[in-house]
């Protein structure tokens, strides 16, 4: 499975642009400002329905740099090659309406139910936010990773999510009106208990599964001696001893006083998070700028290789300026691995065209370089 076209109109900086890729290595080359990531992020849109940025649809709508004004519109369209047939997808979105992805020209009735159609994985300079932020930018992550390879988990994650904001509507709505009613608080107990416990095992699965595949790529990146882990964090860990007389629904009754007073649901999965270790130690505290970047893409390859594994397709891999922020050494290793893994289709960006064209001379597949003015 590969992108073989793609076709933005008014989205981001660009009025509109046409590309036809390579099935293998494809590369975007121009200055800063040009607009060579937001074609990374229309060909996120295409795999996972959404902006890898963080920014809402609507700030993508183009904005008139003659006329001070933006669009009324944008829309990206790409033909997705598979074994047995080719996949029309597109994405449109007109203020004021909802947004549509379709396939084939049906709509899908829920964006979830695209995800995992063409898995993505990017490496990008944002990407240090996951080792700087907070636990919410590694929940993201990890919800990302899961969903694109297990439909069940991702319904189970919307469940959740909605019965949470119920919670905590409920909550505040008694603490503005001063009154507590037990039975209706109680109500979104079961839900939250059944979702976040599908949650919290299909997590801790995960990350023990892929765990192996992060400390090798680290090893061949770094060249060092240094071992990396990850673990899985969360209010549901508990001890052997205790597992079987604590549940969700225990933590939630435990903590219901210290809800009534913060008016959220202070406990839970969505209170989760990753911690980054190296040699014992936090990679954020204690890792050099390399080691953590190491670290980065080893965790992202070994994303890739675990979607291969799953669902036995090639996750298109978009690398968002990523020779400007590492050292040549890395870029080797990066590339070598590129080359052994057949990691399948790659897009890059990148501000030198000579530096691209030299990388790509050393991956033995087919390329194209677009110039982006």
């Amino acid at each position: 499975m590969f992108v073989k076209n793609l076709k933005i109109i008014n989205f981001k900086n660009h009025p509109e642009k046409t590309f036809d890729f390579s099935s293998d290595i494809n590369c975007f080359v121009g200055n800063n400002g040009s607009g060579k990531t937001n074609i990374l992020d229309a060909l996120h849109y295409i795999s996972m329905g959404k902006s890898f940025l963080g920014v809402s649809d609507f700030q993508n709508i183009r904005t008139s740099e003659t006329e001070n004004k933006s669009e009324d519109f944008f829309s990206i369209e790409s033909e997705i090659v598979g074994e047995e047939k080719n996949d029309i997808i597109k994405i449109l979105l007109q203020k004021e309406s909802k947004k549509l992805i379709k396939k084939n020209e049906k709509t899908y009735d829920r964006m979830a139910d695209h995800i995992g159609f063409l898995p993505s994985v990017i490496i990008s300079p944002y990407d240090a936010n996951l080792i700087s932020d907070g636990g919410e930018s590694r929940r993201k992550f990890l919800d990302s990773m899961i969903s694109q390879t297990d439909s069940e988990y991702l319904f189970s994650l919307i469940q959740y999510q909605k019965t949470l904001q119920q919670r905590n509507a409920l909550l505040k709505y008694f603490q503005k009106n001063r009154i507590f009613d037990l039975d209706s608080l109680e109500i979104y107990n079961e839900p939250l208990n059944k979702f976040g416990t599908q949650i919290f095992e299909k997590r801790q699965q995960f990350v023990a599964s892929i765990l192996p595949t992060i400390q090798h790529f680290y090893k061949i990146i770094s060249k060092g001696n240094e071992t990396v882990i990850v673990t899985y964090e969360s209010d549901l860990n508990v001890s052997d001893s205790a597992k079987n007389d604590r549940s969700f629904e225990i933590l939630l009754k435990e903590n219901l006083e210290k809800d009534r007073l913060l008016t959220y649901t202070s406990k839970g999965i969505h209170k989760d998070d990753l911690r980054f270790e190296m040699n014992g130690n936090l990679i954020k505290k204690f890792g050099s700028q390399g080691q953590q970047k190491s670290f980065l893409i080893a965790l992202k390859l070994a994303q890739i290789k675990r979607i291969k594994e799953i669902t036995n397709k090639n996750p298109i891999l978009l690398l968002d300026d990523i020779f400007d922020k590492l050292d040549d050494n890395r870029v080797s290793q990066l590339i070598e691995l590129v080359n052994e893994q057949d990691f399948g289709q790659i897009f890059i960006t990148d501000t030198h065209k000579e530096r691209t064209e030299n990388v790509v001379k050393r991956i033995n597949e087919e390329s194209r370089i677009f110039e982006i003015n």
